[in-house]
C-alpha cells in the first residue's frame, strides 16, 4: 500500500494552514515619512517646501546621497545649507527628513587619518574604523565641571614657552598678516607633542589643497601623523562644509578629552570660517551687520571656543587646548573678527610683518602678545628664569626705538641694547625644529646670566646651538626637577650655568678669554 501521496498532501495542508494563520496575524507597520520639494537652489544653499515638522539644524537628505542642514525655518519654506556636491540638484527634487542632527564619527580609529567634516576619508586608506558618533554641535562643559588651567602645554617654541606660556585647557589666539608664519607655529606645537600623550586635531578651513598636502607631508615626515587627526574643508568645497568643519573637529577632540586625555586642536583659520558663514547668511537673506557679517557672528565663535577647557577630576580630568588662527589685514588688530576673537580667547600671539621682514623668526611681537593664564600654567623653573627676561626684552625694544634717532647713549644704555639684541637672536628658531625643555632652560639661564653678551652678534646662532647640544649633559636628577612645581635651587642653577659657560667658551673673544 503506497502512503507517500497521503503524507505529501498532509505536509501541503499544514504549510497552507500556517501561511493562512500568518497572513491573518500580520499587521502592516506603517512608518510615516515627511518628503518635501526643492523650490529654489543656488550656490551652497537650497530652499525647500513641504516639511512642516522639520527642526532647526536637522539633517535633510537630498537625491544622490547629498545632505543639508535646516538653517532658516520659516512659515512657508526652509533655508537649507548644503553639505556636498549640489551641482546635480535641481528644483522639484524630493527632500527627506532624517530625524537627527549633524554628527561625525569619533574614536581612536581616526588617529593618523585625513577626513572631511562629514567623516569621509580623504587619504585613500580605506573606510574609517569607528563605531561611535557624536553631534557636531554640543553644549560646552558647565562651569562646575571645569578645573583651573595649571599644567603647561610645551610648544617647543622658545619665545612662546618662556614669555607667552600656554596651559592645557587654554585658548590662545594666533593672529597676523598673511605669510607671517601662523600655521608654522601651530604645526611646530603639534610636532612637539610627540611622546607627551597629547592627541592633536588639525582643522583646515578653506585652505588650498597644496597647503594641506604640505602640512600632511610635514606631519608624516616628523612622525606626528600617528597621534593627529586632520579634518579638511578645502577652498573649493561648498561653504556649508567650511562652516561645520571646526564644530566636527571639536567633537572629535572632545571624545578624547572625555576619555581623560589631553588634546590640542588647531583651527586654521577662523577668518575663512567667518567668511563662509557670512556667505551663507547673505544667500539666505539674513540681515547683514558690520562689514556685512550677520549679527550672530560673535556667537558662532564663542560657542565653538567655549568647548575648549580643562575638565575637573570627577569628569575624567582631560583637557582641550585650542589654538585658533586669524588673518589680519595691514596689521589691523582692531578689525571686527580679530577683536571678537581676542575678547573670547585667553590671550593672543601676534606675528609682526616687520619682524618677519627683518628675519626674526618666529616673528612674535612680544609687546602685543599676551597670555591671560600666564605664569599660572608655567613651570616654576621657567617662571623664575623668564620673569627677568621679559622685562629686559621690553626695555630693549623701547631703547632700540629711541636709539634710532641718533642720540648719544651712555654705557649702561648701550649694554642694555646689546643684551636685548642677544635675547632676540637667541629666541630665533627655524621651522619644524621644536626645542626640548632642558635645552630651553639652559639657553634662558645663560641669557639671564648674560653669558652671551661678550659673544659677537654674528656668532650668537652657533653659540646658542652649542648650548642646546650641551644641555644633554644636564644630570638626570636636575632634569626631573624641571617637571615639578618647585623652583630650581641655587646649586642646580649653578650646574646648568657652568655647563652653558663651558659650551660658550670657544665663542668668546680672545680678550675675554685672557681676562678670564
Amino acid at each position: 500500500m503506497n502512503t507517500a501521496p497521503d503524507n505529501l498532501q498532509s505536509v501541503f495542508d499544514g504549510a497552507f494552514a500556517g501561511i493562512s494563520q500568518a497572513a491573518e496575524d500580520f499587521t502592516p507597520q506603517l512608518s510615516p515619512r515627511e518628503i518635501g520639494t526643492i523650490t529654489n537652489i543656488s550656490t551652497g544653499i537650497a530652499r525647500v517646501s513641504g516639511l512642516p515638522g522639520v527642526g532647526f539644524e536637522e539633517l535633510l537628505k537630498f537625491p544622490g546621497g547629498a545632505f543639508g542642514i535646516a538653517f532658516n525655518v520659516d512659515e512657508d519654506e526652509i533655508g537649507v545649507v548644503l553639505l556636498g556636491d549640489f551641482t546635480r540638484l535641481q528644483a522639484g527634487d524630493e527632500v527627506e527628513r532624517t530625524g537627527r542632527v549633524m554628527d561625525v564619527a569619533v574614536g581612536e580609529g581616526l588617529l593618523g587619518r585625513v577626513i572631511d567634516p562629514l567623516g569621509r576619508p580623504l587619504d585613500g586608506n580605506g573606510p574609517i574604523a569607528s563605531g561611535e558618533r557624536l553631534p557636531t554641535e554640543r553644549p560646552a562643559a558647565p562651569i562646575m565641571g571645569r578645573a583651573p588651567v595649571t599644567v603647561p602645554l610645551q610648544t617647543g617654541v622658545k619665545v612662546i614657552d618662556a614669555l607667552i606660556p600656554i596651559g592645557r585647557g587654554q585658548r590662545e589666539l594666533i593672529l597676523g598678516d598673511r605669510q607671517t608664519g601662523k600655521t608654522a607655529i601651530a604645526i611646530d606645537t603639534i610636532l612637539n607633542q610627540r611622546g607627551q600623550n597629547v592627541a592633536c586635531v588639525y582643522c583646515s578651513i578653506g585652505q588650498r589643497a597644496s597647503a594641506v598636502a604640505k602640512t600632511v607631508a610635514s606631519l608624516r615626515e616628523k612622525g606626528a601623523l600617528d597621534y593627529t587627526v586632520l579634518v579638511v574643508a578645502e577652498g573649493n568645497d561648498p561653504p556649508g562644509l567650511s562652516y561645520i568643519a571646526p564644530y566636527a573637529a571639536t567633537s572629535i577632540a572632545e571624545h578624547f578629552m572625555e576619555k581623560g586625555r589631553d588634546v590640542l586642536i588647531v583651527y586654521d583659520d577662523l577668518t575663512q570660517h567667518a567668511q563662509a558663514y557670512r556667505e551663507l547668511s547673505l544667500l539666505l537673506r539674513r540681515p547683514p551687520g558690520r562689514e556685512a557679517f550677520p549679527g550672530d557672528i560673535f556667537y558662532i565663535h564663542s560657542r565653538l571656543l567655549e568647548r575648549a577647557t580643562h575638565l575637573c577630576p570627577e569628569r575624567g580630568g582631560g583637557s582641550l587646548t585650542a589654538l585658533p588662527i586669524i588673518e589680519t589685514e595691514a596689521e589691523n588688530m582692531s578689525a571686527y573678527i580679530p577683536t571678537n576673537l581676542i575678547s573670547i580667547t585667553d590671550g593672543q600671539i601676534y606675528l609682526s610683518p616687520s619682524l618677519f621682514e627683518l628675519g626674526v623668526l618666529p616673528a612674535v611681537d612680544v609687546g602685543k602678545s599676551v597670555s591671560r593664564v600666564g605664569g599660572k600654567a608655567q613651570r616654576a623653573t621657567f617662571r623664575a628664569v623668564a620673569g627677568d627676561l621679559k622685562l629686559a626684552y621690553a626695555q630693549f625694544e623701547e631703547l632700540e626705538t629711541f636709539a634710532r634717532f641718533g642720540a648719544r647713549l651712555d654705557e649702561e644704555t648701550r649694554k642694555t641694547i646689546e643684551h636685548g639684541r642677544r635675547i632676540r637672536a637667541c629666541l630665533k628658531q627655524p621651522e619644524s625644529a621644536p626645542v626640548p625643555v632642558p635645552a630651553q632652560i639652559a639657553i634662558l639661564l645663560a641669557l639671564t646670566a648674560k653669558l652671551f653678551d661678550p659673544i659677537p652678534i654674528g656668532q650668537i646662532a652657533d653659540a646658542e646651538h652649542a648650548v642646546h647640544e650641551a644641555a644633554n649633559a644636564i644630570p638626570a636628577e636636575v632634569r626631573e626637577r624641571f617637571e615639578t612645581a618647585k623652583k630650581l635651587g641655587d646649586e642646580d642653577r649653578n650646574v646648568i650655568v657652568e655647563i652653558a659657560r663651558k659650551a660658550l667658551a670657544p665663542f668668546l673673544p680672545k680678550q675675554s678669554q685672557e681676562r678670564k
